[in-house]
């Protein structure tokens, strides 16, 4: 099994050794076992679905919220020969269906689902059919209602359990606390409580907390200082640019990233910071997720987050070549303000979520009782400006609809250009000939990308425009009329945010705000915001065993690195100071003694007293004549 294994390691990633824990956690999925799986950020726990998926006969389902990662994982996977799909919101009917029906007729591997996709009448119809091998669920802690980013969803996937009793589950996330650990297990269903963890203390990672008021200064001052790649992060997008034109003005090399930039603008930054020409990424929590650079040297948040979870997984990506980095939080005490604001900005009131949901229904002339599994385009600043809603305000009720079951919120969704010929190669090639100004078009694309007759590819007209030395609204209009023609499917590229109704509309007193999507949120909301207030306030505890201790770990030893352990020594080296002093100046009180006899009657380590020594003489309390003869000076 372990040869198989590796086999495959090296052949698709080019590794030769497992990192900790992967193997155990692959070894236990093969065996049919139930498994929970808590790896660190950067510890690899893809690799732990996909190389079964590539040892076991059938489908291994993917269920993850995520659809800028799911999206990067399958062209990640592509691109090593491994045939892989995504199906989410943001794609049409005819292509869900296309890849269900590829995933039942075989040589599928993998196939991602986003969460909401498990409720439609669709999926569970072609569950039917599907030999499913393995179904794995990343970022399980969504499934707790005791994490920090619980999805209603995510209940959905005991139903799907139901159907395929036999198929083992991976539970995947990179931070959860016992309670939520427990609470995986017990929301899927395990027949056996079976996790692997490893230890998430980072020995190279030291955690400072810098107390500043000027955070501007104290950023430059600390990446002036610490060399090497850094992430800067930051709480919006405007001071995303803002502090990225900042570093720039001071010669440090830097860019911004945040969700609303097009895909073509991420990938290229996101390309310059990972070869090195870009020192500082300066973006918001939307940067990070499934990066995989090693030689991060420091991580900086100039504001807080909200909950430890998402701090210790950004700062985790500092250091994962296992040198020595920083993670630094830039912290005020305006802080405790903004974070303490932040409870009420998060969860308006519940009539204001109501009126958010009854004004959308309303924006997209949906009737009550309909709408069920359509999506819309959304335009929230449209939105806002229509109803007289505050966009933060909006963007909150949003995702308390989202976990109450009503709606799927997909923040920003950059979706490119697809086709999939609905001819056969015979009638494609009558039309051909009979159509000839579209010929060249035609094969182009059909040189250009493959599997077109069976599945949706990607396409990029301005790559195809340039080979057939033309404009891109002329080969624009040119496949939409192949489209109109019935020769392909053409799906123009989007780039909207989508919502999405899971539900048939409701009256607006009808929607119902349980406990565990409100009441009970709110409260584990305020303990994670007091935690972090705790830590960023916090002088006294090693601040990596306070994170540790906060997900569960108990160590016996403070870490040495950190801040406090830091001022710890420099108060303990100050008092060791001032106790080798007090006896040297107490015992030339009695006369003069030669600096041997001196020294040699202090109980201290002898490199210790000599500097106390050197210091009293600069200070001018002791005298030290030609013959080296120490008395007290009068």
């Amino acid at each position: 099994m372990i040869d198989r294994a590796k086999d495959i390691l090296k052949k698709y990633w080019g590794y030769d050794q497992f990192r900790p824990m992967q193997f155990e956690i692959i070894e236990s999925v093969l065996l049919g076992k139930d498994t929970l799986g808590l790896l660190p950020t950067g510890g690899g726990k893809s690799l732990t679905f996909q190389i079964p998926a590539m040892m076991m006969s059938g489908v291994t389902i993917v269920v993850t919220p995520l659809i800028a990662l799911m999206k990067d994982q399958v062209a990640n996977l592509r691109k090593k020969g491994i045939k892989a799909y995504a199906v989410h919101s943001g794609l049409s009917f005819r292509e869900i269906d296309t890849i269900f029906d590829n995933a039942i007729y075989g040589g599928t591997p993998i196939l991602y689902l986003s969460p909401e996709r498990l409720q439609t009448s669709l999926f569970l119809e072609k569950l039917k059919h599907l030999s499913i091998s393995l179904l794995v669920v990343d970022e399980a802690h969504c499934i707790s209602q005791w994490g920090y980013d619980f999805r209603p969803g995510y209940l959905k996937i005991a139903d799907v359990k139901t159907h395929i009793e036999d198929v083992p589950v991976l539970a995947l996330t990179a931070t959860a606390t016992p309670q939520v650990v427990t609470d995986i297990q017990e929301k899927l269903v395990f027949k056996k409580s079976n996790c692997f963890k490893t230890s998430y203390e980072r020995r190279n990672l030291s955690y400072i907390v810098k107390q500043t008021e000027d955070k501007v200064g104290a950023l430059l001052a600390i990446l002036n200082s610490v060399k090497g790649s850094s992430v800067v992060y930051v709480r919006s997008r405007k001071k995303a640019k803002e502090y990225a034109e900042t570093l720039n003005r001071s010669g440090i090399s830097a860019s911004y990233f945040h969700a609303g930039l097009s895909q073509k603008i991420k990938d290229q930054r996101q390309n310059d910071w990972m070869i090195g020409d870009i020192r500082a990424m300066v973006a918001t929590n939307a940067f990070g997720m499934g990066i995989d650079k090693p030689d991060v040297r420091i991580v900086i948040h100039t504001e807080p987050p909200d909950s430890l979870e998402a701090y210790f997984q950004e700062a985790g990506r500092a250091g994962r070549d296992l040198k020595k980095s920083y993670a630094v939080l830039l912290w005020s005490p305006s802080d405790i303000t903004n974070l303490n604001r932040r409870v009420t900005v998060t969860f308006p009131p519940k009539e204001v979520i109501r009126s958010v949901y009854n004004s959308l229904g309303n924006f997209f002339q949906i009737a009550e009782g309909s709408g069920e599994n359509q999506n819309f385009d959304f335009n929230i600043g449209r939105f806002c400006a229509a109803y007289g809603f505050n966009i933060l305000t909006v963007y909150n009720c949003l995702k308390i609809l989202q976990r109450a079951g009503y709606i799927s919120y997909s923040e920003d969704v950059d979706i490119p250009s697809k086709i999939m010929f609905l001819m056969d190669d015979f009638e494609l090639y009558k039309f051909q000939v009979a159509n000839a100004k579209l010929d060249p078009l035609i094969k182009v694309l059909l040189r250009s990308y493959t599997g077109l007759f069976t599945e949706y590819a990607s396409i990029d007209e301005t790559l195809i425009a340039s080979r057939l030395n033309s404009g891109f609204d002329d080969i624009y209009k040119a496949i939409l009329k192949l489209s109109r023609l019935g020769v392909l499917h053409y799906i123009p590229r989007r780039q909207t945010p989508l919502i999405t109704f899971l539900q048939r509309r409701q009256k607006p007193e009808k929607i119902a705000l349980h406990p565990h999507v409100y009441s009970y949120r709110l409260e584990q909301y305020k303990k994670r915001v007091d935690a972090v207030i705790k830590y960023g306030s916090g002088k006294n505890i090693c601040r990596s065993r306070f994170l540790l201790d906060y997900f569960g770990e108990v160590v016996k030893f403070d870490c040495g690195g950190c801040d406090v352990c830091r001022s710890k020594r420099k108060r303990n080296r100050l008092k060791e100071h001032h106790a080798i002093e007090s006896a040297l100046l107490e015992r030339l009180k009695e006369g003069p003694l030669f600096l041997s006899e001196l020294i040699n009657g202090v109980d201290y380590h002898e490199d210790e007293v000599w500097q106390v020594v050197r210091s009293l003489e600069e200070r001018e309390v002791i005298y030290i004549n030609a013959l080296s003869v120490a008395q007290l000076k009068v």
